[in-house]
């Protein structure tokens, strides 16, 4: 890997592996995406295997179960929340999260965001290296930086499990502000939405809705 690669400049400023096993994913997962791009996978979870960076805003996840958090092979279970969504989402290897838990895949021969709430894949980029370059050139939009800063300031550090997930679904109209954020564990949030998509998905635009939050 190049010293002046994106890939590398981001995990240059990242936190320690999450892991400090060699990484190994089963064919199963790789076989999601074209043998270039796992490749490229492969090499970057060699060179950090899982990592926090952007103050826990970005949580690449690590190919084995480290001491807290998810790993690749389980974040990625179709019995886990993957099953909430059908088969909307089970061809893809979910690979890192931003604040709010959307989720940045490998799919085919390209990097996607996946969005919770809506349950839309969208294409971001042809590359890991395109996708690295996205953000640290944009990485407040694109991780939820200076919201991760706020609240952690605030109410202390996210667990590694965590992430920030709206009281009221931005697709809902709920604001990007600490007041619409609750911290919650990244799986149950994950199912969260994925409740509440199935219930509006087929409702027609401009019905009002009203959610109803539980423990």
């Amino acid at each position: 890997m190049r010293a002046d690669s994106f890939v590398r400049k981001l995990l240059d400023i990242s936190s320690i592996p999450l892991s400090l096993e060699p990484a190994m994913l089963p064919k199963k997962l790789l076989q999601r995406c074209t043998p270039p791009l796992a490749d490229e996978y492969l090499a970057l979870l060699k060179q950090k295997n899982g990592f926090f960076t952007f103050e826990g805003a970005l949580h690449a996840l690590p190919a084995d179960k480290p001491a807290k958090g998810y790993d690749l092979q389980t974040w990625n279970d179709p019995r886990g929340w993957i099953a909430a969504y059908g088969e909307t989402a089970n061809d893809s290897l979910f690979f890192a999260e931003d604040l709010f838990g959307e989720q940045f895949a490998l799919k085919g021969n390209a990097v996607y965001r996946f969005d919770p709430e809506t349950a839309r894949f969208t294409e971001i980029a042809p590359s890991l290296e395109d996708w690295a370059k996205i953000l640290l050139e944009d990485y407040r939009t694109e991780t939820g930086y200076e919201l991760a800063h706020e609240w952690q300031t605030k109410h202390g550090a996210l667990q590694p499990t965590q992430r920030l997930v709206p009281k009221i679904p931005f697709s809902l109209g709920g604001e990007y502000v600490i007041a619409n954020l609750m911290a919650l564990d990244a799986r149950k949030g994950m199912e969260l939405r994925a409740d509440i998509w199935r219930q509006v998905k087929d409702l027609p635009p401009g019905t009002k809705v009203e959610i109803k939050l539980t423990d």
